[in-house]
């Protein structure tokens, strides 16, 4: 069996403080982390890039280790007023995708949770993300948070173009942004959030579209599953995610597992055995 997670933060795992390049030390704890991933069957796991500085760690963490993938982006609340010259590094590192197994762009979005937020920023580096997610042909991953209208709204000014294709991230939003969302191209990220007991309308919707519209994730260190509340999540609660979503839709485990990396290499373009 064969278990993907697409969206991880290694390098926020092996260390406490933000935008800062790993130490050795600190790349070498990261492949612990993956080999302890392995014995969950968990055989693919996509680190997701949130600033400049953390993008580059998610492309060393895929340098070194087989089975991993980055992505590069700016999270929303990590836009700075020197946004433009992050995003020209970025472009930098797209043009050399697949030296460096970078299989998409992100996370980035709109997140309108904290009250300081600048609205016009985020939407503005998130629209120069999903262009240059598509002059690479590259999947995005989008964070939105408490602004579901706002991302759709900035989404469909790109929904003609046949290469728009990414997934949603810790999906939270309800059935009619799934659908709109899967029209467009995009798949829905489920995680730990999903064994939450109040989240009854995201098990809803994770039980009535296609499993072909559905990938794994964990958000590690962040949102472990139910049984595992109160620790910081980990890469191998896949398997656990996995084995819930089975119970949920009434099949077995192993077309979960089979599916869903079927559908991470539709958007991601990661070879379902590893390069």
């Amino acid at each position: 069996m064969h278990l993907v997670d697409t969206h991880c933060h290694i390098n926020m795992m092996v260390k406490k403080d933000f935008d800062r390049v790993l130490t050795e030390q600190e790349l070498v704890a990261a492949g612990g982390i993956v080999e302890q991933a392995h014995t969950q069957n968990v055989r693919t796991i996509i680190n997701v890039g949130t600033s400049l500085i953390e993008s580059k760690n998610c492309v060393e963490i895929a340098r070194r280790y087989k089975s991993c993938y980055a992505t590069i982006g700016i999270h929303p609340n990590d836009a700075t007023e020197q946004w433009m010259d992050d995003l020209k590094e970025l472009q930098h590192l797209a043009c050399r995708k697949q030296e460096l197994n970078i299989v998409g762009i992100g996370e980035c979005g709109i997140d309108k949770h904290y009250p300081e937020y600048n609205l016009r920023r985020q939407k503005d580096v998130f629209k120069a993300q999903i262009e240059l997610a598509l002059e690479h042909d590259l999947g995005l991953v989008i964070h939105t948070r408490d602004a579901g209208d706002e991302t759709l709204t900035c989404l469909e000014e790109f929904a003609h173009e046949s290469s728009l294709r990414g997934t949603i991230h810790c999906f939270s939003e309800d059935l009619d942004f799934a659908h709109q969302a899967i029209a467009m191209g995009f798949v829905l990220g489920l995680g730990g959030t999903i064994t939450y007991p109040k989240n009854v309308e995201l098990r809803d919707v994770a039980q009535r579209v296609k499993l072909d519209d559905i990938i794994l994730e964990t958000d590690a260190p962040f949102l472990p599953p139910q049984p595992m509340r109160g620790q910081p999540n980990h890469p191998r609660h896949i398997a656990y995610i996995a084995e819930y979503l089975a119970d949920l839709r009434s099949v077995s485990v192993e077309e979960i597992a089979l599916q869903t990396t079927i559908n991470v290499q539709r958007i991601f373009g990661v070879p379902r055995e590893g390069r």
